[in-house]
């Protein structure tokens, strides 16, 4: 029989205690969007003694969180899809391309993940404001683009770097243009990469909550964060019901990574080994 170390005894216990300090709270919040708000208060931690599936049809209604998780999926997908677009060409110009600035370029990149959207908010709404794109998903659109960029742009250029130069100098002299070379040489051998900018991405816009608050004010426009406010009133909250609110909003970004967190592990693997 096969002894087993203390070690990997030791890591297999820490990852059980991982899972379940991760997976407990959304068991919680589960269990407690069955309830009604009396017994949340009586008892939190209980086993629901009837499980009220209501609490969904009435924070899916009252919410309106159809037409807010329609809002949510057209602005990060249009997000997503134009940061992945935008920030790869350019990750391919700085770690591909040979030129002078490449570096300096890299480097004004990375000034924005250090720059927080608190500190430029309100010059930022008086600029959407003043091109009359406030209270507008296009609105939301470009600052949620614009500030996936810099994440897209430092890991892909990352991959890009990682991959052999002989191939595209063999594409070159085969006759392929810049932008073919691209295209047919450096996306698809970088696709894992394109899943975990992705992931990042629609996980971060999905979520974001400061935006859409400042710069949405009509109701069929509101995004899913912003709905899961009205939940929340002056005098009293209904907290079952947000609860299972937020449970809806939250299956979206489940089913995303569970579809793609093979590719998302290549992805983080292969974006560690660099040469």
């Amino acid at each position: 029989m096969k002894k087993i170390k203390i070690s990997t005894i030791i890591i297999y216990l820490f990852l059980i205690f991982l899972v379940v300090v991760y997976v407990a709270p959304l068991l919680w919040m589960v269990m407690v969007s069955m309830k009604t708000n009396k017994e949340l208060i009586d008892a939190p931690f209980s086993i629901p003694k009837e499980f009220i599936k209501a609490n969904y049809v009435d924070a899916w209604t009252k919410g309106k969180l159809g037409i807010a998780m329609l809002n949510s999926a057209i602005v990060c997908v249009v997000s997503l899809i134009l940061s992945i677009v935008i920030g790869t060409m350019a990750a391919f110009a700085i770690g591909i391309m040979k030129w002078k600035y490449s570096k300096a370029v890299m480097l004004f990149f990375l000034l924005g993940m250090m720059l927080p959207i608190h500190c430029i908010l309100i010059p930022l709404y008086k600029n959407i404001a003043a091109v009359g794109l406030s209270d507008s998903l296009p609105g939301l659109i470009i600052p949620y683009t614009v500030f996936s960029l810099p994440v897209t742009i430092y890991i892909m250029t990352g991959f890009f770097e990682s991959l052999p130069k002989e191939l595209f100098e063999a594409a070159f002299i085969d006759g392929c243009s810049v932008y073919r070379s691209f295209a047919v040489v450096g996306v698809p051998l970088t696709k894992t990469g394109l899943f975990v900018v992705g992931l990042m991405s629609f996980v971060a816009n999905w979520n974001e909550m400061l935006c859409a608050v400042i710069f949405l004010s009509t109701d069929t426009k509101k995004t899913l964060p912003v709905a899961l406010t009205k939940f929340a009133g002056p005098h009293a909250t209904n907290y079952v019901q947000q609860f299972a609110a937020i449970i809806i909003a939250v299956l979206p970004t489940i089913v995303v990574y569970s579809c793609f967190s093979n590719q998302i592990v290549d992805g983080l693997t292969q974006g560690a080994v660099k040469g």
